[in-house]
């Protein structure tokens, strides 16, 4: 009797389950969604390949992915209809490493060309006039011009204003070159000690030569800038806005600002870009780690009262970026093995050397992760990669698990020693390259690099196929504005590259969605076209997984479909 009942009630039971099952699928099927797009090729990047010809939208969520006789069912008599005209749909980019401030930013408003006679700079900077500031800002110079020069840099600069203090940045943002006003502003003297991870070269009877390198010349920068006008804060939100623009024609919907000067409170920006709702795509703020605070526990107290990460919000600050070392042609790229010959600055090691060191970075991440940052490191020099790997090795050793995926990060990695090449994927942590710029293709190298560093390191000049071969996460981004924002440059650059290119072209999209996703720390919501992720879209002109590839990147975007909204249409090619 017992056993008979308990069939009875079971058979209650899956009548109950597969009605409500039933009614589910009902529910579900009667749903009208408020936006359609049909007649296209999506690619979803749903791990699986699929290609969709359509995609409903309710509210900012994916409620269907599929064909367009099954899309049917959810158009109703306010559904938005978008028709793609067959065109490739693809999930919102991603650019996970870009500089929107600096592309935007009006400070450095006296703008060299770097190709210019040192005579010509002069020219140039004499007919600039001094900003808010009351100094004279620029960008643009080659620092191999400064150290070619037959005297010190400081002199050239004197000749144009021994009372108006001049600051300019090269083109790299690696080096600082002033006058003598600006050192006596600075308090810069004979006396003054190089800080961590910079070098302020000092001429032959010990004085300042004018030219600062690294963190020597972001300092010039910090003391300048902080403490800005409302004039200022002004200016810095109106560059951003301009700069959120570029990202959303090229269908840019995720971002990371790969480098935050607190500091300048450039936060600011940001925060009244949301507050207004102007914030046109998901962006994770990367905190400036400052090398030259001494006090490192003071700083980590400070990031960690700024980190916010709420999944909902368009603005989040869950990341760090910190500098291993610098650049190879100014000699300050960390190496193994030593730099060939002396490139004519006057770096103490010729190995290059740290913003922060081995050992000073495992403790910053050791106790930065606890809270929830994820680190973004620059490393471009072969014993920068290692250390840094190391860091993150030793903060993994001192923490165990954290109760969350770590998603740190080395950006550039330009040089590596093929004995750390497997340690990316050993220790889950993300490859981030830049090859949108055509200086990165193999026979464009630098003349000056391959000789600092020879052939045989040069070999491999970031080596996308062989950490790509090991499983290894990696993305690809544009580092805006040192090279184009447009990814589908970066896609095609990263398909050309001997045996260091991607192998396919599906392989450089996941490298600008779904990989940028999960870098950003959302990848359960948007990355891929999946019914319950966010809609966001790009929708293309031409469809880059059958074009040869050489055509890839001359790819436009036609619209931006952000959280369900459309943001950006080209009109004219539409």
């Amino acid at each position: 009797m017992k056993q008979a009942k308990k069939i009875i009630n079971l058979a209650s039971f899956l009548l109950v389950s597969i009605t409500s099952l039933s009614s589910t699928n009902l529910l579900a099927a009667t749903v009208k969604a408020d936006m359609v797009i049909h007649n296209a090729k999506a690619y979803t990047v749903d791990g699986n390949g699929t290609v969709a010809q359509a995609i409903a939208v309710k509210g900012n969520k994916i409620i269907y992915v599929g064909s367009d006789v099954g899309v049917d069912k959810h158009i109703g008599r306010r559904t938005k209809l978008i028709n793609a005209k067959k065109r490739l749909v693809l999930p919102g980019l991603h650019d996970v490493h870009t500089h929107p401030l600096e592309a935007g930013g009006q400070e450095l408003s006296c703008l060299l060309t770097p190709t210019n006679t040192l005579t010509q700079h002069v020219n140039t900077i004499s007919a600039c006039n001094a900003g808010s500031t009351g100094w004279i800002l620029g960008w643009g110079y080659n620092v191999h011009t400064l150290v070619d020069a037959s005297n010190d840099p400081v002199s050239y600069l004197d000749q144009v204003s021994n009372t108006t203090p001049i600051a300019i940045m090269s083109e790299t943002s690696h080096s600082m070159w002033v006058n003598t006003a600006a050192l006596n502003a600075l308090g810069i003297n004979a006396n003054t000690a190089n800080p961590a991870g910079g070098v302020i070269v000092k001429n032959a009877a010990g004085q300042p030569s004018g030219l600062m390198f690294d963190t020597a010349g972001d300092m010039v920068l910090h003391q300048v800038l902080a403490n800005p006008s409302t004039a200022d804060k002004n200016s810095t939100y109106q560059g951003l806005l301009w700069a959120l623009n570029q990202f959303k024609e090229n269908g840019v919907t995720s971002l990371g600002n790969a480098r935050l000067y607190w500091k300048r409170e450039y936060l600011d920006a940001w925060e009244k870009a949301d507050y207004n709702y102007k914030l046109t795509a998901r962006a994770v703020m990367a905190l400036w780690l400052y090398p030259e605070d001494v006090n490192d526990n003071a700083q980590i107290s400070t990031l960690n009262s700024m980190y916010s990460n709420d999944p909902n919000s368009f603005l989040r600050v869950s990341q760090i970026k910190m500098y291993s070392d610098g650049l190879p042609k100014n000699t300050t790229a960390a190496l193994i093995d030593p730099y060939l010959h002396d490139a004519g600055i006057d770096i103490d090691s010729n190995n290059g050397l740290n913003y922060v060191n081995e050992n000073r970075m495992a403790h910053f991440i050791t106790e930065l992760e606890k809270t929830g940052f994820d680190m973004l490191i620059h490393t471009i020099g072969d014993r920068g990669v290692r250390e840094s790997l190391n860091a993150i090795e030793t903060a993994q050793q001192i923490n165990g698990d954290i109760g969350r995926i770590r998603r740190h990060r080395l950006t550039h990695v330009e040089y590596v020693n093929t004995n750390d090449i497997n340690r990316f994927n050993e220790l889950d942590v993300i490859a981030d390259f830049q090859v949108a710029g055509d200086w990165t293709l193999p026979g464009n190298e630098d003349p000056l690099e391959l000789s600092l560093l020879g052939n045989a390191r040069s070999s491999d000049h970031i080596p996308v196929r062989d950490i790509y071969n090991t499983g290894a996460t990696i993305t690809l981004s544009s580092d805006w504005d040192v090279s184009t924002n447009n990814p589908f440059v970066g896609m095609m650059n990263a398909l050309q590259r001997d045996h260091q290119s991607l192998p396919n072209i599906e392989s450089a999209i996941e490298a600008y969605t779904i990989n940028g996703a999960f870098t950003l720390g959302h990848e359960n919501r948007v990355g891929s076209i999946e019914v319950g992720k966010l809609a966001d879209f790009a929708i293309v002109n031409q469809d880059i997984l059958t074009i040869p590839t050489d055509q890839i990147g001359s790819t436009k975007n036609l619209m931006t479909i952000l959280d369900g909204e459309v943001i950006y249409k080209n009109t004219r090619k539409w």
